[in-house]
């Protein structure tokens, strides 16, 4: 929900150990997170797990002023989300108050949910930490840190020999990341002197290590993180350890705002080097290291086991039985969540349909065209000067960061001109202009899905679309006989899918058709923006679902006991048997590419739009 954290964002500039981040508390500063920082299309998740529930507010902005923003914003309605499959009575409560009320744990291709709870190195490792004394490890610490007036820790080589010189630069470099190194000679000795790499230089190609042929190529790692999304905290690391952010794979992106485990591989990084990343990175820890073959793909994982805390309930323990149970027995309805769809007044999907129609100016103008709601300042004046100017010169001038999607699109249309959009629409990385599509097709997917529920209800009926492999039948009626609405699939618009033969199924063409766009020609002039279309189930049944109603007095004490807390020795959370607060703790797992928000909507019965989570969070903390 909107009550973000500050964040102090790491290895920005300085190459040192970061110093504080915040603590969990709800603060009142926002941000949105994305690949761009402005207005452009959410990041997108791989899995669809989860994405950000926030939206975008300059620092330091109230929950005032960010109430009033997203009176612009989308709600459900906005996007399709209708329908409830249960029956139950829905009560309030508030999601993701603090980021722990928010715990991922991916569950990987074996099936085994992944934990951080080991932080030793695996055996077999050459010990290169005998090489400096506890004198020169603090020098240097103090260094990293950027405690050390001189800038530089100078350390004599005694027996002098090139295997010994070798060992200090190596055992420096991996115990602390982020200096260099190198050899003087003053007054005829040998001194070796660490210092801070400068910027570009830190970030070039890493020296070669030396490799053992029996050892994997690839270390893998999880990586524990608390309110970082994965890209950031990926980025983090590929500064601390001069590496390019593609050295990592991985098989998901997770949360921002949450705690969340997952597992990371990186080519030829040992894990004596990575282990010592955990005495100075805030916010994420990294463990369980061990060497393999091959590196992760995404998509590749089981699913995601989630933990959620939702404060503050109404619901007597009877309704949220009754809504627990349903959850388990029946589901939720599959939608598409609400971060697939930006938190702006310019919905992503419509930027997404102006695309498919091949309207390039209608591209242009929703993009960079004055919007309602509240922007950063310099946002507003690009804004104004394009819509006064049409210069995209001119525009450019008045934006700090060049990065985000109007940068993007404004230094294309002043490489390429106004008469080549599509060319200059290509200045924006390939993910963020694939959503602003994808963002559509789910709107369509979301509208036509609460069609069916509403016509047909939970029971498969004659022309819904099951699975075969990976082929897509129609059901008769005789076969509809013999499935369940956990069985049904229904389409994402595209050149390569059928559709159900029922009305509903005639009732894409017509959406389609209201829309500008034929049905039946779904191929594109730009090879990028032709969508082949998939299947998606209606329904999904959570597995491994618990749940708990928890009474704490101090709404500021955490709820879960998380791996690092356990690894730390820390003791599990205590609860009273009354209290002045109410909330509910639940557990469950979910495939991949299904949100965990549209699973808690179902319990709630509530919108889970920033607008609507806003209007709550606003009247409870007033």
């Amino acid at each position: 929900s909107p009550l973000c954290m500050s964040v102090v964002t790491l290895g920005s500039t300085k190459r040192g150990c970061p110093e504080n981040e915040d603590n969990d508390t709800p603060a009142k500063k926002l941000r949105k997170e994305g690949d761009n920082k402005n207005g452009g299309p959410p990041h997108q998740d791989e899995e669809g797990e989860e994405e950000e529930l926030e939206g975008e507010a300059s620092e330091g902005e109230d929950g005032e002023t960010f109430a009033n923003m997203m009176k612009h914003g989308l709600t459900e309605l906005d996007v399709g989300i209708l329908k409830f499959v249960s029956d139950h009575e829905g009560f309030s409560g508030i999601l993701k108050e603090r980021y722990s009320d928010f715990v991922v744990h991916e569950i990987n291709k074996q099936g085994k949910t992944v934990h951080l709870d080991d932080l030793s190195i695996p055996a077999g490792q050459p010990k290169e930490s005998d090489v400096l004394t506890e004198e020169q490890k603090t020098q240097l610490g103090e260094l990293q840190l950027f405690k050390n007036k001189e800038g530089n820790v100078s350390i004599e080589v005694m027996d002098d020999t090139k295997e010994k010189r070798t060992l200090v630069h190596k055992a420096i470099k991996t115990q602390f990341p982020g200096l260099e190194t190198k050899t003087e000679e003053k007054e005829g000795s040998k001194f070796i002197v660490a210092y801070h790499a400068a910027g570009k230089k830190a970030l070039a190609a890493p020296r070669k290590h030396f490799w053992p042929k029996n050892r994997g190529s690839f270390c893998h790692f999880v990586l524990y993180k608390e309110n970082k999304d994965t890209m950031d905290a990926i980025n983090v690391l590929s500064k601390f350890l001069r590496l390019r952010p593609n050295m990592f794979s991985y098989m998901g992106t997770k949360d921002k705002r949450a705690i969340t485990v997952q597992e990371i591989a990186v080519l030829k990084i040992t894990a004596e080097r990575l282990a010592h990343l955990n005495k100075c990175l805030m916010n994420l820890k990294l463990g369980n290291f061990s060497y393999k073959n091959h590196p992760l793909k995404l998509g590749e994982l089981q699913g995601n086991h989630f933990t959620v805390v939702i404060r503050n309930i109404s619901g007597t323990n009877e309704q949220v039985h009754q809504a627990m149970t349903s959850l388990k027995q029946t589901g939720f309805i599959n939608y598409y969540g609400m971060q697939r769809f930006g938190t702006t007044a310019v919905p992503t999907q419509q930027v997404g349909r102006a695309i498919l129609r091949n309207d390039w100016n209608e591209v242009v103008d929703l993009i960079l065209k004055p919007r309602p709601g509240a922007e950063k300042e310099f946002l507003v004046r690009c804004r104004e000067e394009w819509a006064k100017t049409q210069n995209p010169e001119a525009a450019l001038k008045k934006l700090p960061n060049k990065r985000c999607v109007e940068g993007q699109l404004l230094r294309g249309l002043s490489m390429y001109g106004k008469k080549n959009i599509v060319t200059a629409f290509g200045l924006i990385p390939r993910n963020n202009r694939l959503m602003y599509i994808h963002s559509y097709q789910s709107v369509v997917w979301n509208t036509m899905v609460s069609r069916r529920i509403e016509a047909f209800g939970l029971k498969a009926v004659e022309g819904d679309l099951v699975l075969k492999g990976t082929t897509a039948h129609v059901l008769s009626a005789e076969e509809a006989e013999c499935h369940t609405i956990h069985d049904i699939v229904m389409p994402l618009p595209g050149f390569d899918v059928i559709y159900p033969t029922h009305h509903v199924g005639k009732g894409y063409r017509e959406l389609l058709s209201a829309d500008g766009l034929d049905i039946d020609n779904m191929r594109h002039k730009v090879k990028d923006y032709s969508l082949a279309g998939a299947y998606r189930r209606i329904i999904i049944r959570p597995s491994d679902v618990s749940w708990l109603v928890i009474e704490y007095d101090d709404p500021r004490i955490s709820l879960v006991h998380t791996d690092f807390e356990k690894l730390e020795r820390k003791p599990a959370p205590v609860f009273n048997k009354e209290g002045k607060y109410r909330a509910l703790r639940m557990e469950f797992s979910l495939p991949p590419s299904t949100y965990a928000t549209m699973a808690i909507r179902e319990v709630l019965k509530l919108d889970t739009s920033i607008k609507k989570q806003t209007q709550l969070n606003t009247t409870w903390f007033n």
